[in-house]
């Protein structure tokens, strides 16, 4: 039955978008050091781009620090360049070694610019859902229209995406709501 893989296509949609959303925002600085803010920059060396977690190591050896160690030190300046012009709004001190990142505590303003993006991100990761629902009950509607499947499964799978959709909307809900307190914690 092809619905039957549709709707555990749905639901792996879903969950992908809950997992993206989640990921996004681990891209979110806090007022505490977490290595993953620099997981979605890109590094131009040795002619290719690469990940950060690909030239070396990185660690938060304190509350407020994160210290990059990479194999290759010929690419410190290189790197400390990059981490520099990043949105991130760092400030990396190079001691020729490691890179260190000291992360100042977040202003009050700056707290609730992040409490929005968050936000935003969230609201993203809603419509995102919304939209896998839609495009799930559309397959619904055309395989009950085509006589696949009857009018009263129809609506019990259509009443399955509904639940499936509240479920995952309220994941997000309650990820947005620890980050929040995550960020507002001073």
């Amino acid at each position: 039955m092809p619905h039957t893989q549709a709707m555990k296509d749905t639901q792996e949609r879903m969950k992908k978008s809950v997992e993206a959303f989640r990921q996004e925002l681990g891209s979110i600085r806090t007022g505490r050091a977490n290595a993953s803010i620099l997981d979605n920059l890109d590094f131009e060396v040795y002619g290719s781009r690469m990940k950060l977690n690909q030239l070396g190591t990185v660690s938060v050896p304190d509350a407020h620090t994160i210290a990059i160690d990479l194999w290759d030190k010929s690419q410190i300046a290189q790197v400390e360049k990059i981490l520099r012009a990043s949105a991130l709004n760092i400030n990396p001190v190079n001691d020729g070694r490691l890179i260190r990142i000291p992360i100042p505590p977040l202003t009050e303003e700056r707290r609730r610019d992040l409490v929005k993006l968050a936000s935003q991100y969230a609201e993203e990761a809603r419509v995102a859902v919304r939209n896998i629902r839609r495009q799930a009950n559309d397959i619904i509607k055309q395989h009950q229209k085509d006589g696949d499947i009857p009018e009263d499964n129809a609506h019990r799978l259509s009443d399955d995406v509904q639940k499936w959709t509240d479920s995952h909307i309220g994941d997000i809900d309650e990820i947005l709501k620890a980050k929040e307190a995550d960020i507002m914690e001073v």
